[in-house]
């Protein structure tokens, strides 16, 4: 269909719209207008990919003096996947002209693009990244041109790279969608790399789709999407714990592990040096005077020598001349081995220790006479010499890069971290696992370059409630701030607080609670009424999984675990991905042959963030507990006392947003499209205050009728029966009998022209 939205002409991929999708649009567009900042929360379910890409994309078209570029950031591949589906209907509706001139593809890892027989057998994403080093490398096809035989190259990058060389890559890609998968079959079909035609071809694209790292980790970033303009619409999708993407791409994690790793890397690189002193000693000369220049005066590096650049360092930085004392290659590492060893030596503590950055850096300073500057250029003077020494084996050398990330992240910022040394796990203080952490504890350091540097940045999701809390955590000035609720025709959505069992003993997961045979038993019960009433699947959430080990271990001797098979099949999240992957497969086979099961899952958890439980996969999911951060945790500790301090955002605030945002996000699971149905149970009496509950999005709180609050047992099973006979009966679904939840082409004329008559 195609209307008119406010004087643009949109072109939407549908015969009908939701309200809340044309309302999402205007919001949408009015950020554009203003080239400001939005944060819209818009309800599971309700088209949201579909509203955002058709409003872009019309609005790129009818401007052509201000063409927009797209970047579309997904957390998953999946999503990435459903995004480019979404993009290709819309393309297929576009006007001829329009969509023959549009490009638009997903860019991911080598892991999921390569097609060369050999590299793309091996099995993690750091194997697949080596394998195709050591087959493109600038000095691997430099020995190939004098030695054929010896050396084997890559075929579908030689294709890549004569096409470049010639200004020839858009023949091999006309305009159109390109999924992941299409990528694969084009770069067999006509043997070309489509990972590099694909980081290529993102200069050109209309609309990019990758992942949120390509943008927030600035190692990532900074070699992939360096070329994109200030024009660009940059849209982060599920974005919910964005904040918590920001900081874990400024974390670093160092365990004994790491430094006897890197002990190891260390003993390779001298060997490499002193092979190349007597061979080659013209190379280690020609860096040295590189690095006099400044590490920006690399010039343009082969697109297949790209490694991950620094961390942090802002270009100006990059102007400098690298210091005198890291310049040469032994020099270098001899600073590199006094850093491990002081690391080494701050691991064997019997104390937690917590120090901010600066006064951490002033004692590698008096212990190991290394300086601020010199631990600011660590990552990319080691990038660099990796790179004089030709080494292509990057999977081999992660504990190194390691070391030298962690040691420009301190050199860098003197706000916003933490170090903490901690020689055991709390939660397991009999084992000693030493490890240092550096703890990024400020969002905005990773997201602000975005928002600097884009005019319009999109940040939405399904549950942002409280929505007042993420400018504050992100640091920025949004133009639109909405959340949106869900128009209905029925009543399909079915929340209910349940606060006590059977027998009226209050149920919780809070700590004095949560081990109490009562509430285990009453939790038991509550699964096994709705296992015998409520058909199809029902997806069950813990707080954490030693919470769900210990509350299936205590159902299995009271006998209820029994009990609740008799009526479906179990199946259970694991941190392991293969067996939750295949536990899920199973579990959709039981649902698909008419019995139904039930999936214990976890908050926090893959399945709680990325798995959809739509239609028959799941009726009923009842939330065990507030999933609320383990709160001893000295990381979390810290960042609680930086945002007080910084952002004025008590620590209790931020703790039930985060806990309530993680529900929100396992029970809207449950319901993915507006024909669908479900209920969602919220086990806790904690949800019963007002204060808890009213941190849900507004689409859920919309249907929490007052008599659905502070239930029993009996009575949540009660009114399940009612819900489950009410959504059997047939329905209008375009509600033309009251107010309308699907909107043709002539009712949107018609709207229009009664707002143009008031």
């Amino acid at each position: 269909m195609r209307f008119d939205l406010d004087g643009l002409p949109v072109h939407f991929p549908y015969a009908a719209i939701y309200p809340e999708q044309h309302a999402y649009m205007g919001e949408l567009k009015r950020a554009l207008d203003a080239r400001g900042h939005a944060l819209l929360e818009m309800p599971t379910g309700t088209g949201k990919t579909a509203a955002l890409i058709s409003l872009i994309t019309s609005y790129s078209l009818a401007n052509p003096a201000r063409p927009l570029r797209l970047i579309y950031c997904t957390r998953t591949v999946h999503e990435m996947e459903k995004t480019l589906a979404e993009l290709r209907l819309l393309f297929a509706h576009l006007p001829p002209p329009a969509a023959r001139s549009l490009l638009a593809l997903g860019l991911s890892s080598r892991k999921n693009l390569c097609v060369h027989p050999q590299a793309s057998a091996a099995a993690a994403r750091d194997s697949v990244d080596t394998a195709c080093r050591r087959l493109t490398a600038s000095w691997v096809r430099e020995k190939a041109a004098s030695d054929p035989e010896s050396t084997p190259l890559c075929e579908f990058y030689e294709t890549f790279d004569r096409a470049a060389a010639a200004g020839d890559l858009a023949s091999f890609m006309p305009p159109g969608v390109y999924t992941l998968a299409d990528l694969r079959a084009l770069g067999r079909e006509r043997r070309v790399c489509p990972y590099f035609l694909a980081r290529q071809m993102v200069k050109y694209a209309n609309i990019v789709v990758y992942s949120y790292q390509y943008l927030l980790d600035p190692k990532v970033a900074s070699i992939v999407s360096r070329e994109m303009q200030k024009e660009c619409v940059v849209v982060f999708d599920e974005a919910h714990n964005i904040d918590n993407v920001c900081i874990e791409a400024l974390s670093v994690s160092i365990r004994k592990q790491t430094l006897e790793g890197a002990e190891r890397n260390l003993r390779r690189i001298s060997q490499e040096i002193d092979r190349f002193k007597a061979t080659d000693a013209n190379r280690l000369r020609a860096e040295y005077n590189r690095l006099v220049d400044g590490l920006a005066q690399r010039g343009n590096l082969p697109i297949s020598d790209a490694w991950l650049a620094n961390p942090a360092l802002p270009d100006d930085i990059l102007k400098e001349a690298v210091p005198g004392n890291i310049r040469r290659a032994e020099h270098f590492l001899a600073v590199l081995r006094r850093l491990v060893r002081f690391l080494d030596g701050r691991l064997d503590t019997e104390n937690v220790e917590n120090e901010m950055p600066v006064s951490f850096v002033a004692s590698i300073h008096s212990q190991a006479g290394i300086d601020q500057k010199m631990l600011r250029f660590c990552y990319d003077r080691l990038h660099s010499l990796m790179m004089t020494l030709e080494i292509t084996d990057t999977d081999e050398f992660m504990h190194i890069q390691t070391i030298c990330d962690f040691a420009t992240l301190i050199g860098t910022y003197t706000r916003g971290f933490s170090i903490i040394i901690e020689p055991y796990d709390e939660r397991m203080p009999d084992i000693r696992d030493p490890v240092i952490q550096l703890s990024c504890h400020d969002a905005s350091l990773a997201i602000r370059p975005v928002f600097d540097r884009f005019e319009t940045v999109v940040i939405t999701s399904g549950t942002l409630s409280p929505i007042d809390l993420y400018p504050r955590l992100l640091n920025f000035n949004p133009v639109i701030s909405r959340s949106f609720t869900m128009s209905l025709t029925r009543d399909c959505i079915c929340p209910m607080v349940l606060t006590r069992g059977s027998d009226q003993l209050p149920v919780s997961t809070k700590f004095d609670m949560r081990s109490d045979p009562g509430v285990v038993r009453n939790y038991g019960r509550l699964l096994l009424e709705m296992a015998s009433a409520v058909p199809d699947g029902i997806v069950c959430f813990f707080v954490s999984y030693s919470y769900m080990d210990g509350i299936v271990n205590s159902w299995h001797e009271m006998g209820i675990l029994q009990d609740i098979m008799q009526h479906k099949l179990v199946f259970i999240e694991t941190p392991d991905v293969v067996e939750t992957t295949l536990a899920l497969d199973n579990y959709r086979k039981a649902c698909d042959c008419g019995r139904g099961a039930i999936f214990f899952s976890v908050a926090r958890g893959k399945v709680a963030e990325g798995i959809d439980f739509d239609r028959h996969y799941g009726r009923l999911v009842i939330m065990f507990g507030v999933p609320f951060q383990y709160t001893l945790s000295r990381i979390l500790l810290a960042r609680l006392e930086y945002l007080r301090e910084t952002f004025q955002i008590k620590e209790g605030d931020f703790l039930t947003f985060d806990a309530l945002r993680q529900a929100a996000q396992c029970v809207g699971r449950v319901i993915r499209s507006k024909a669908d149905y479900g209920m969602m149970i919220f086990a806790d009496k904690r949800y019963s205050r007002h204060d808890k509950r009213s941190k849900l999005p507004g689409w859920i709180l919309s249907h929490l009728h007052d008599a659905h609050l502070n239930l029993s047992t009996d009575m949540a099973l009660h009114i399940a029966r009612e819900f489950l006979r009410r959504m059997a009966q047939p329905y209008d679904k375009t509600g033309s009998g009251g107010k309308k939840t699907l909107l043709t082409e002539e009712d949107l004329q018609n709207m229009a022209q009664d707002g143009m008559e008031m």
